[in-house]
């Protein structure tokens, strides 16, 4: 597959997947914004918004569940680049760095994840 078949553009507020869906791609942000969010009928809670050259979708990648938030465009013409199962694990096996970048970020977005959630538990 071309790299070009791999990118794809969103306008603000246009949907690049819906929480629960399936997947099993990683994107990463080219230009624009992503927010990461979720949506609960007309509340939106955004989690996190993205930029370019940072990535979302590597939990679906990874163990191929639902995925557990929104993705959405946050700025006009946000281009993403779409990295399919198989391009992961190629890129896993071949780029060690590639793998702790991700691990890095994985880590970075559990502890933000716990402190929120250990916050909200305190009386």
């Amino acid at each position: 597959m071309t790299i070009e078949k791999c990118i794809n553009e969103f306008g603000v507020g246009d949907v690049i997947f819906e929480e629960g869906s399936t997947g099993r791609e990683l994107f990463v942000v080219l230009d624009g914004e992503v927010e990461i969010a979720k949506v609960a009928g007309i509340t939106k809670t955004t989690i996190i918004t993205l930029g370019k050259g940072e990535f979302f979708g590597e939990m679906a990648v990874i163990d191929g569940s639902a995925r557990s938030a929104t993705a959405i465009a946050a700025a006009p013409n946000t281009r993403v680049m779409k990295i399919n199962h198989a391009r992961f694990v190629y890129l896993v096996s071949q780029q060690p760095a590639f793998a702790l970048m991700v691990m890095d970020a994985l880590s970075k977005r559990l502890r933000a994840s716990n402190a929120v959630t250990y916050r909200a538990a305190q009386p």
